[in-house]
């Protein structure tokens, strides 16, 4: 499975920003999420959708961002409103093709986008 992201870039506090991550080289893939790293700390989960659409957020982000997907195309957005400086950090794609439609982390990464931030 390859994933092509896009999106990141800098806005100023308040201001928003969609990711998009496009899947191929699979029939079929269930969850699809966004994860994201700060500086020296591991990569935490900020949302995840399943094929069936139960999706999952991390509660920072709850109210301000909005995970969808398009399962005909095996593509994933990240609609990121209300972004804060703490916002700021490295955002991946990740995905699933296990047979299991609920939420988990799959094995295939995308490269890294970058979201900053300015107050």
């Amino acid at each position: 499975v390859q994933l092509q992201a896009c999106g990141g870039g800098a806005v100023q506090a308040g201001g928003s920003l969609r990711l998009s991550c496009a899947a191929s080289g699979s029939s079929r893939i269930n969850t699809m999420g966004w994860y994201r790293r700060f500086p020296g700390k591991q990569r935490e989960l900020v949302a995840a959708i399943t094929r069936g659409g139960t999706t999952d957020y991390e509660d920072s982000v709850k109210g301000r961002f909005t995970i969808s997907r398009d399962n005909a195309k095996n593509t994933v957005y990240l609609q990121m409103n209300l972004l804060k400086p703490e916002d700021t950090a490295v955002y991946y794609c990740n995905a699933d093709d296990s047979p299991y439609d609920y939420i988990r982390r799959g094995g295939w990464w995308g490269q890294g986008t970058l979201v900053t931030v300015s107050s």
